[in-house]
């Protein structure tokens, strides 16, 4: 009797297990920069893309929603095709984040786009503008009358 319930959590255990493992595998996505995925592109696959989109690649087509530019990480350029608005942030000489698939028409069709900030903070300049010294002076109340 208590072998089969032995057996019978082994069977259920191995049976989880594959399940996990072949959900994991099914959807992870492998983050490649553009010289790793045009050394190997396998079409269909599901990748994350990043780089610089480069300047003047950038053309969008408000009417129809059709975004296309190039990613580049200095050495490769990849081609990448989305369908819908860009984010706010994303932009020529700026980095981004794209998943999607490598096509049989060689680009990469992005699904969604991850426009990256930098992550360097810049203080505002010192005041020394005549706006900057305005705004001081207001805020002190000076020159009311």
């Amino acid at each position: 009797m208590k072998g089969k319930f032995v057996a019978g959590g082994a069977v259920i255990a191995a049976a989880l297990a594959y399940m996990i493992y072949a959900g994991v595998t099914q959807s992870a996505v492998y983050f490649v920069t553009p010289s790793e995925l045009r050394a190997a592109p396998v079409v269909g696959k599901a990748y994350r893309l990043g780089g610089l989109v480069q300047p003047g690649s950038l053309r969008w087509e408000p009417r129809s929603l059709d975004l296309s530019f190039a990613l580049s990480d200095g050495k490769a350029t990849v081609p990448v095709r989305h369908k819908g608005t860009p984010p706010d942030l994303f932009g020529e000489s700026r980095g981004a984040v794209v998943e999607g698939s490598w096509t049989a028409d060689g680009y990469f069709k992005a699904s969604l786009i991850l426009a990256k900030h930098s992550e360097e903070y810049k203080a505002p300049h010192d005041g020394g503008t005549t706006l900057g010294k305005d705004l001081i002076r207001t805020l002190q109340g000076e020159g009311r009358q």
